[in-house]
């Protein structure tokens, strides 16, 4: 694996457990009873996005480095994936002669 494989690996891990973590504790504004006129009450008062970040952040690089170890280590391999998953399309039959 080489160093850009790696960090488009680490953005994939962190970008899908962003949007996993994103609504976890938010506090909209018609939970408060606080609804600015001309939003929807759904609209977030108190999103918390930094923390949620550093969280991500953290939990991201700690399966990332699963991810990596596993990869490098060998333990599962491309050969062992497209056995699991399947070849792709299976190959056109050769036409018969008649």
């Amino acid at each position: 694996m080489g160093p850009v494989s790696a960090i488009v690996l680490f953005a994939i891990v962190w970008f899908m457990l962003f949007l996993i973590i994103l609504p976890i504790r938010i506090q909209t504004q018609g939970d408060l009873d606080d609804v600015v006129p001309g939003t929807h009450a759904g609209a977030p008062e108190h999103h918390h996005l930094g923390k949620k970040a550093l969280w991500c952040t953290v939990i991201a690089f700690a399966i990332w480095g699963a991810f990596v170890a596993i990869i490098l280590s060998g333990v599962i391999s491309v050969d062992d994936l497209e056995n699991w998953v399947g070849r792709g399309a299976p190959a056109e039959a050769s036409e018969i002669d008649e």
